[in-house]
């Protein structure tokens, strides 16, 4: 595997903070790649019929392909992910639209009075059993934690501190209106559950976009915590053997994850596409260590 790390290109392609004039994501997600939208859409199918995204996640891919017109008016997306408050978000954008706006509105006066103590009386607040304040809550926690990140205990329960913004957008009124659009004039699936579900209705030249939890470079950057149950090494080689399964279902499949030996050496009968690139990563206490991350793209066509 030595031999791939010396001859593999890097592909120090334009970083970019927007994805397109037209809708961006909603919120701010680890991992996301509204930064490396520039550097992945040059790897991405020309063509595909149905498009699957089970880490959605942000969805910057998909927002991507949207607004460059890649997908088919006659295709079905579905977007899922197994974090039960982000799938719910996008499902109240997608059928509550004037609720939601109306509660982030209403937490967005409240937060500019005592930021930091509505933050944590948000923050440990019980609105389990009322979807939109569930997700005015999700969406207002990450416009105003520290750094956008997401992450949850051994319970399951946020605990991302304050992140002593200035003046954040907590309603973005035009966005999020955008967003309620393009889910609901598209035949769009949102799905909470594990990423094996789709394997039922992928089907021939269906392309599947994977950005699971990052495999750690080093100990001290094992972040997984997206759901209490982590995403482990062994979770990394049940995503290989269904990243397997979908190639052999001629699926078109792209994968990102870090650039590392375990990694590259999981997938490594795909070693002629398997892409490095330069990353930019947004969660990090030190802007220096937020540069030039290795991360690879992984492709079966």
């Amino acid at each position: 595997m030595i031999g791939i790390f010396e001859n593999s290109p890097i592909h120090n392609i334009p970083f970019t903070k927007k994805i397109s004039k037209n809708c961006h994501p909603f919120i701010k997600w680890a991992g996301g790649k509204s930064r490396l939208i520039t550097q992945i859409k040059y790897f991405l199918p020309n063509h595909f019929n149905n498009y699957f995204e089970p880490f959605v996640g942000s969805g910057a891919l998909f927002f991507y392909l949207i607004n460059v017109g890649k997908v088919n008016k006659n295709s079905s997306i579905q977007l899922s992910d197994i974090n039960v408050e982000l799938i719910n978000a996008y499902r109240v954008i997608k059928c509550s639209l004037t609720e939601l706006i109306n509660q982030l509105k209403q937490n967005e006066k409240e937060y500019l009075n005592d930021p930091q103590h509505f933050y944590y009386k948000l923050r440990n607040e019980n609105i389990e059993f009322n979807s939109i304040k569930k997700a005015a809550r999700f969406i207002t926690l990450n416009k105003t934690c520290y750094n956008g990140l997401y992450r949850v205990n051994k319970k399951g329960l946020f605990n991302v501190p304050f992140g002593r913004y200035n003046n954040p957008k907590i309603c973005d009124i035009e966005n999020l209106t955008k967003v309620n659009k393009i889910l609901n004039s598209i035949n769009t699936d949102i799905e909470n559950y594990d990423y094996q579900n789709i394997i039922t209705k992928v089907k021939e030249d269906d392309f599947i976009y994977i950005d699971p939890p990052y495999h750690p470079l080093n100990k001290t950057s094992n972040f997984t915590n997206y759901t209490v149950f982590g995403f482990d090494t062994n979770q990394q080689k049940r995503l290989a053997n269904f990243f397997n399964e979908l190639d052999k279902r001629k699926c078109k499949i792209i994968l990102s994850n870090s650039d590392t030996i375990f990694i590259r050496d999981l997938y490594s009968q795909f070693k002629e596409n398997i892409i490095p690139l330069k990353a930019l990563r947004s969660i990090n206490s030190n802007s220096e260590k937020r540069k030039n991350h290795d991360e690879l793209i992984i492709k079966n066509f």
